[in-house]
């Protein structure tokens, strides 16, 4: 072996390769407005689907985007409480004595979470920051 040859190869096993994926930026960055008004409009169409959108887009991007942040929390904290009562709605359908009521009470939950969320995601699109009008505030 040459001198150069046992200096890059103290263990006699040959270097490791480096993938050109071998680093990654520690932290994200920042969302540009046009992102961050995406993603909080985003967060409010998902409260059709429940609280579980809302949720995502909040620890994804809380601290990405101002504006995301905000939104992304009010719509937290409007789509956790019906979302909750709607879960147990849908469990009690299985009860065959209360399963006609409860079916009503999850619709109902699903048209109140989609009117308001729409109307939400209408306005946090045009720029608007949107409160709705009864919101407990759990996530601050």
């Amino acid at each position: 072996m040459s001198d150069n040859t046992a200096r890059n190869e103290p263990s006699g096993r040959p270097p490791a390769r480096r993938t050109q994926y071998q680093s990654a930026a520690s932290s994200a960055l920042p969302l540009t407005p046009s992102e961050d008004r995406q993603w909080a409009t985003m967060a409010h169409f998902g409260g059709i689907l429940g609280c579980l959108p809302s949720l995502v887009i909040y620890l994804i991007f809380k601290d990405r985007g101002p504006f995301t942040a905000q939104e992304s929390k009010e719509a937290l904290n409007f789509t956790l409480p019906p979302t909750v009562v709607a879960i147990v709605a849908n469990l009690l359908i299985l009860i065959p004595a209360v399963s006609g009521f409860f079916a009503v009470v999850a619709a109902a939950i699903w048209v109140f979470l989609t009117v308001f969320s729409v109307k939400a995601g209408i306005e946090v699109n045009r720029g608007r920051p949107y409160q709705y009008p009864l919101n407990l505030r759990f996530i601050r």
